[in-house]
């Protein structure tokens, strides 16, 4: 006996006939018979009253074929209530992100989130770049969103954008007034670095290398809002992301020029537990947060 057996046998009877019921139920009207014949002898009881046509249930037939209706019903219902659960998107997804992308990024991709699931929510902490992959593979972070993902088995990691760096400066200094600045004219200068650990220090070294450039590191901070606030001071020049330092170039608070060494981007990426089972509010946020990043993408094609 199966719920199959059960469907069939109900379909005989609100049909009243085997072969309605077999071609509602996608088999020969041989195979509905015998499919019926087998209920009754488990059961030991006759169902059907064949002699009557249409096709009536007997009195025991009619007291099972309620029985089946209910139990068919929960069962449908149960089935949709699971398939609706995995649709639905609820629940907390747990982000850690470095400062810069955290403080300047991710309050446009959480409120429109939030809003289109109102039963979602996005928990936020910024972090070092270390512990943003220590907290990802503690099991603290469902997602963890950074630069220069480093190569781990035990993470997935996902693409998310590459951003143009950008020279930085105060208002005051000889480079501020240019709108693109070459790799020579960094020579010599005072230069606010990133710290030694930091794989953005490491690329920003190699690019200036590869060019030939010597900068006399005068600072070194492990993120971008101190950076900027030495810049501020006048304390040196530096190679930021552009997105870190959009508000300050728009207010005009420091100078933002582009680099002619187009090779030199900052990757950035969302990476998670490989293997580990996302529920439907992660799944959604990353792909909210490729989207996002996608249209942002487009709108920058189409204005340059």
């Amino acid at each position: 006996m199966n719920l199959d057996a059960l469907r069939l046998y109900c379909d005989v009877v609100r049909l009243k006939s085997f072969s309605r019921a077999a071609a509602a139920g996608g088999v020969s009207q041989s195979a509905a018979s015998q499919t019926i014949q087998q209920l009754e002898a488990e059961l030991d009881a006759t169902l059907l009253d064949r002699t009557r046509r249409p096709l009536e249930p007997t009195l025991e037939g009619r007291g099972f074929y309620d029985a089946c209706r209910a139990l068919l019903a929960d069962f449908d219902k149960a089935r949709a209530d699971l398939a609706a659960s995995r649709e639905r998107v609820e629940g907390t997804v747990r982000v850690a992100a470095i400062y810069s992308v955290g403080l300047h990024d991710m309050s446009r991709h959480m409120q429109p989130f939030m809003s289109a699931y109102p039963h979602a929510r996005v928990l936020l902490e910024c972090l070092h770049p270390h512990k943003v992959v220590e907290a990802v593979l503690n099991d603290e972070a469902d997602l963890g969103i950074l630069s220069y993902p480093p190569a781990n088995r035990a993470l997935q990691v996902v693409t998310v954008r590459e951003e143009p760096m950008v020279v930085v400066t105060h208002p005051s200094h000889r480079l501020a007034r240019r709108r693109r600045v070459a790799p020579a004219d960094l020579d010599g200068e005072r230069f606010v670095a990133f710290d030694h650990d930091l794989p953005i220090r490491r690329a920003i070294d190699r690019a200036l290398k590869q060019q030939g450039v010597r900068v006399d590191v005068a600072m070194e901070f492990d993120n971008v809002e101190t950076i900027k606030q030495a810049i501020g001071i006048a304390a040196g020049i530096s190679i930021l992301p552009a997105p870190t330092v959009q508000k300050e170039s728009e207010m005009k608070t420091l100078a933002v020029a582009d680099l002619a060494l187009p090779g030199l981007v900052r990757p950035v990426a969302i990476i998670h537990r490989r293997g580990r089972h996302l529920t439907a509010a992660v799944s959604r946020f990353i792909a909210q947060l490729r989207e996002d990043d996608a249209r942002g993408g487009d709108r920058r094609s189409a204005s340059a």
